[in-house]
């Protein structure tokens, strides 16, 4: 009973140490969190910090520096000289605070994409701001919603997404390749940066960047990467994210920097001049941690695998691609002295379905030809609200719809309910934004003439497509009996749409490198040629489209022939309706000829004679259309 009642004299002595004022004062310094980079002196240090400052002279003595506490254990602290277990559990129970951030616990979030899922507090910090609550009022798809019932969900969720891919990822690379040495802040700092990446989004997403911002200012180039980076800076200013930072084991400016750069790429303004290495964040050992949210080498990100899902369940379309068993294959192998993430082998065929994937959520739901009209219309009603909307920023200043990504003040306030407040207005100088807008909510939307394909890829300007606008109103079909009803360059609207894998006309899976099961460390490249012969041959395509402002029926009929007309004067493939709306025009171009052909272009009614340009060939029967 008397135990039970009086703790021993080595307990007391050991409260005692804990809590008496000398033995907590050091005239070092603490080194800093990232205990990585920890010299002996840092180790000595940490060990007086926590009381243990009687094993300086073993930790010393075998110059045990930050990288090697990691590896340390229990049979290691005793063949150094700690035979007490007692002390070396003290000793192992100290380093494993090194290994996680002291924090809070995780908050849990229920999305409907990833199940539950875990955010550190710091995360949940960053989303209880007005810079990122911003984002629940910006469509993921923009007007695409306007087309698909079920796209209704926002940037705030897929960022959180995001956030919450990248721990898992960078997490297995450090549970599957301790000897990375990804640290708590590496791990954190990826996460923010998942979380933050698409802070600089405009209203209707890719509209206001894609579409709005170069016609309303095209004397500037602008991203909403940039802008992200500038909002994430005011973001952790306005709300005094810094203190909450380095109190969760960040170091400052060198992680914001970090996160920053996994956003947009190398800051221009803090790169060292003539360096190969572009980034100041993080060094180039650990190269892999920047192709985790943004993946500049090959697309393959976390970025990706989030809005695949989210968009696919929302959309109602089939997402192939699976991220969880990219996650589990992926390994960091070095490639030309970087490391970089690469997967198994026989994971090549998945990626092809993952790029796959993306090609046809862009042909089906993104550029989708409804979905383009009405974000042409909205950005129409946008361009003719610009200077007359206005956005009160810092110290006052008012901004407009396409100069309030100058000012990050006016930038949080901006967002799609600009659509109602232009719906809404009695404002008389809004009048014709207004009646844009109307005809969007009331259905009566331009008309798509058609889609045509030139024989290559073009270079196009504004310039040369507004010529084709013209070039549209004054074609002449080679029929008598057409009145060309009064159209003009304006009634037309040209749009140009690239479809590609991601890597403009490259097959981003030539970026990609493959390690295989009996050398997990040795990097391969695995060319198109060794997966399948029934994989693309170009990887990108160039597609072009006409719209008519005029809807009223006979307009309509007219503008379709000027149409077919105009692909044929400048030799573009014929549209896929151009039988049907332009009968007496398509038998006169040799070239869109209705014979089938095959591969090689030989024509069926060549090819049933049994005769080719390569000499005869076996007549092919065609049994079902």
């Amino acid at each position: 009973m008397e135990s039970r009642k009086r703790p021993s004299a080595a307990l007391l002595r050991l409260s005692d140490s804990s809590i008496t004022p000398e033995k907590k004062v050091s005239t070092v310094p603490p080194p800093e969190p990232d205990y990585i980079g920890w010299s002996v002196e840092d180790v000595c240090v940490y060990l007086r910090g926590e009381a243990l400052g009687e094993w300086e002279a073993v930790f010393k003595e075998q110059k045990i520096t930050g990288v090697g506490l990691h590896y340390l254990t229990d049979a290691d602290l005793e063949k150094i000289g700690v035979s007490r277990l007692g002390d070396r559990l003290r000793i192992l129970s100290s380093l494993r605070k090194l290994w996680w951030i002291k924090a809070e616990p995780n908050k849990v979030f229920n999305d409907p994409i990833h199940g539950h899922l875990e955010l550190h507090p710091l995360l949940v910090k960053i989303i209880d701001t007005p810079q990122f609550q911003r984002l629940r009022n910006i469509k993921q798809l923009g007007g695409v919603y306007l087309v698909f019932p079920g796209a209704s969900h926002n940037r705030f969720e897929h960022s959180i997404g995001v956030g919450y891919l990248a721990r898992q990822l960078v997490q297995a690379l450090n549970e599957r390749q301790p000897e990375l040495l990804i640290s708590p802040r590496d791990i954190l700092c990826v996460q923010i940066a998942g979380l933050c990446h698409d802070l600089g989004h405009g209203p209707f997403s890719h509209l206001f960047d894609g579409m709005f911002i170069p016609r309303a200012r095209p004397d500037i180039t602008w991203k909403h990467e940039s802008t992200s980076v500038k909002m994430f800076d005011y973001l952790v200013k306005d709300n005094d994210l810094e203190p909450l930072m380095e109190q969760q084991g960040l170091v400052l400016p060198q992680d914001l920097i970090f996160i920053k750069e996994q956003i947009a790429g190398p800051l221009n303004d803090v790169s060292p001049q003539g360096q190969k290495w572009p980034y100041k964040g993080r060094p180039e050992d650990k190269s892999f941690l920047y192709e985790i949210v943004a993946n500049k080498r090959n697309g393959i990100d976390v970025d990706k695998w989030d809005y695949f899902a989210r968009d696919c369940y929302h959309l109602g379309i089939q997402n192939n691609f699976d991220y969880r068993r990219f996650i589990k294959f992926a390994r960091v192998c070095e490639v030309d002295g970087k490391k970089e993430i690469c997967t198994r082998d026989k994971e090549v065929g998945n990626l092809y379905d993952m790029f796959h994937t993306r090609n046809c959520l862009h042909r089906r739901a993104y550029q989708h030809r409804v979905g383009n009209i009405i974000e042409t219309m909205i950005t129409e009603a946008f361009l003719k609200a610009d200077p007359h909307i206005q956005i009160e920023g810092s110290d006052g200043k008012t901004f407009t719809l396409s100069t309030a990504i100058d000012d990050p003040e006016a930038y949080t306030k901006l967002t799609d309910q600009v659509f109602e407040q232009i719906l809404n207005s009695s404002n008389p100088q809004l009048t014709e934004a207004r009646q844009i807008l109307r005809n969007i909510v009331y259905r009566r939307l331009y008309k798509c003439l058609g889609q045509t394909q030139a024989g290559k890829p073009m270079n196009l300007t504004q310039e040369t497509i507004h010529s084709w606008e013209a070039e549209l109103a004054r074609t002449t079909p080679q029929s008598s009996n057409i009145n060309n009803h009064d159209l003009r360059p304006e009634d037309f609207i040209v749009n140009v749409i690239v479809m590609d894998y991601g890597m403009k006309e490259k097959n981003p899976i030539n970026s990609v490198r493959f390690y295989c099961k009996k050398d997990v460390t040795k990097a391969i490249q695995i060319r198109k040629n060794q997966v399948s012969k029934m994989l693309p041959e170009h990887f990108a395509e160039q597609l072009i489209r006409v719209y008519c402002k005029k809807t009223d029926e006979e307009s309509l009929e007219v503008a379709k022939k000027h149409f077919v007309q105009w692909c044929m004067n400048r030799n573009f493939s014929k549209p896929q309706d151009g039988d049907i709306i332009a009968p007496e025009l398509t038998p006169l171009k040799a070239s869109w000829s209705n014979n089938y052909y095959d591969d090689e272009g030989e024509s069926a009614t060549t090819m049933a004679n049994g005769v080719c340009k390569n000499g005869p060939k076996k007549a092919k029967i065609k049994l079902f259309d």
